[in-house]
């Protein structure tokens, strides 16, 4: 995976509430700031014009630099294969806030029984085939027998087919892009008889975000969550604070309601989404009180050491947990090489979250 180049977002935002796009577009593609000439006196369109295509320009990159990269990797374009019995087929959703098409992974010997399901949110230039092939939750949902479901972001809806976590319109309940995600898994328990307890929403970097929002809007449906180098709910509001987030400055409200049990995986070398938001994800959540911490280092086969960090309750329950994965980029950990942005040499992500999930109900 190429890694996307250092930049200084701070000094991007500073430039864009200034209103000098042309140079915070210079700098997110990796080029020094240089001064932009002024408009001929008077000539209010044609500024406006060349204001309107920078902003156009920086929130492409905006939405490929969440992802880790300025370019599109080369993705798997068909189906991940499906064991005999088992089915991965296309459905679509529509409400008020619009309608998104997913993809579905039925098991074998799904067939009366009421399964546990997960909702699989893409990272920006993915999509549902892309994501399943990397990140081989179908493989994991066969053996454990549960419904994945891979929501698809269109690109009319973002020009990198981004989740719109940044906006702060996409932040809230009964509306926008959470409504959809929400309804795609109400209607997939209606379809298939799934568990309602057993509703579980996961995502990488945009889709981490986005994931994260929907533990945060959604806490009746979601009985728990997984954040792979992604944000906060309401680590930005708007493009400006976008970029500070991603390079750790964003500021982070602690959230009211319940406890959704989260799972955290996010990279220390990752120059695409600072790490400092993997522990922002577990500091919102986190009550003040009442949790035991424990750490444990470990590394992989293939060399890649982490901690693994549990937040346990009363009960004995790991209802937090963060997996910082050292040396790791923007990439999903333990991932296959026939989707984009994965990282084989990291520890399982889908078989650890599998696990974290399937541990808690929504009562």
């Amino acid at each position: 995976m190429n890694a996307f180049p250092k930049i200084d977002m701070r000094e991007v935002t500073r430039l864009t509430r200034a209103g000098k796009l042309g140079q915070a577009v210079r700098l997110l593609q990796g080029h020094d700031s240089e001064p932009q000439p002024a408009a001929p006196p008077g000539d209010a369109a044609r500024t406006a014009e060349r204001l309107a295509g920078a902003s156009r320009q920086i929130s492409a990159l905006v939405s490929r630099a969440v992802q880790g990269q300025g370019s599109v990797t080369p993705q798997r374009r068909t189906s991940p294969p499906a064991p005999e019995g088992a089915r991965f087929e296309t459905r679509a959703f529509a409400n008020a806030a619009g309608s998104r098409s997913y993809k579905i992974y039925v098991p074998s010997g799904a067939a009366g029984h009421r399964l546990p399901v997960v909702v699989m949110l893409h990272g920006c230039t993915q999509d549902p085939d892309d994501f399943a092939a990397g990140t081989r939750m179908n493989e994991v949902a066969e053996e454990q027998k549960f419904l994945v479901v891979y929501p698809r972001q269109p690109q009319t809806a973002n020009m990198q087919k981004c989740w719109n976590w940044f906006n702060a319109s996409e932040q809230r309940r009964d509306g926008g892009e959470p409504s959809l995600i929400a309804g795609i898994a109400r209607e997939v328990v209606a379809a298939f008889s799934a568990d309602p307890s057993r509703i579980y929403v996961a995502g990488l970097s945009a889709g981490g975000a986005a994931a994260a929002i929907m533990a945060a809007t959604y806490p009746d449906v979601f009985a728990a969550v997984g954040v792979h180098s992604g944000l906060a709910c309401g680590a930005a509001r708007d493009m400006p604070s976008a970029f500070a987030a991603m390079g750790g400055g964003g500021a982070v409200i602690p959230r009211q309601g319940p406890l959704v049990p989260t799972i955290v995986f996010h990279g220390d070398a990752d120059r695409t989404v600072h790490s400092a938001n993997g522990e922002q994800v577990i500091a919102q959540v986190k009550p003040e009180a009442g949790l035991t911490e424990t750490s444990i280092d470990g590394e992989t086969p293939s060399g890649m050491s982490f901690t693994r960090t549990r937040y346990v309750d009363a009960e004995g329950n790991s209802v937090l947990e963060r997996w910082t994965l050292h040396g790791a980029g923007h990439a999903w950990s333990g991932g296959c090489p026939d989707g984009s942005y994965t990282d084989p040499r990291g520890p399982d992500a889908s078989r650890e979250m599998a696990r974290f999930f399937l541990s808690h109900r929504r009562q």
